[in-house]
């Protein structure tokens, strides 16, 4: 029987509702260079690894730019968005994170965003704090694959299969399951396949520490 160890978080669309950013940044990237886009290009890179999402636009759009400057332009739309029109924290999300808090459950920050933007988020936080962030450009390989997650369980000294892992989006979702994590699914912009490794809540509002330390006693 195991003990609940960690919980880990995703950022967009799970601590904050920060996707509608993204596809605005999307979109205006298409309007600047007069490039083809459309909705489900923008759902599809949902909670992707940023260079994969650049390297997909760059096809897109026939762009120019290379990957790298495409996820330039892209996290200072989403930094300036955070500046003017501040973080639209999801229902329940940061009392989590402050629940965990209060029982020195150790958690972290698993995102696919950059440094930069993660720190305004973090620092936009009114309540609730992060042991440790680990972020797109610090890893190899992005979500879906499980070394963000398994970053994130070797930053905080724990074992991946202790911790559960909150997510949004299939890509994250497979990363946290393939790390070894139990997952809590709360969908948001785009719908995630339930696998037996996953539970799936409506959203985090009334979710508490206790709920899930009996996922993981349960495995």
């Amino acid at each position: 029987m195991s003990e609940l160890q960690a919980v880990l978080f995703d950022m967009d669309g799970t601590l904050c509702d920060s996707e509608p950013a993204w596809m605005a940044a999307e979109w205006a990237l298409a309007k600047r260079y007069d490039g083809e886009w459309t909705v489900e290009d923008g759902l599809q890179l949902v909670g992707s690894d940023l260079l994969d999402a650049g390297a997909y636009i760059k096809r897109r759009m026939a762009l120019d730019q290379t990957p790298v400057e495409i996820v330039a332009e892209l996290l200072a739309h989403v930094t300036d968005w955070v500046a003017t029109e501040g973080v639209d924290w999801r229902p329940g999300a940061l009392d989590l994170v402050e629940a965990c808090n209060g029982a020195g459950l150790p958690t972290a920050l698993v995102t696919m965003s950059y440094r930069n933007f993660a720190t305004a988020v973090v620092e936009a936080m009114p309540r609730g704090r992060f042991d440790a962030v680990v972020t797109g450009e610090e890893v190899s390989l992005g979500k879906p694959a499980p070394e963000p997650y398994l970053a994130a369980a070797a930053a905080l000294g724990v074992d991946p299969a202790a911790c559960v892992a909150i997510e949004d989006s299939p890509a994250g979702a497979t990363s946290a399951v393939a790390a070894g994590c139990l997952v809590v699914v709360v969908p948001n912009h785009v719908p995630v396949p339930v696998t037996p490794t996953m539970v799936e809540a409506a959203t985090l509002t009334g979710v508490t520490v206790e709920d899930l330390r009996a996922l993981v006693t349960a495995r």
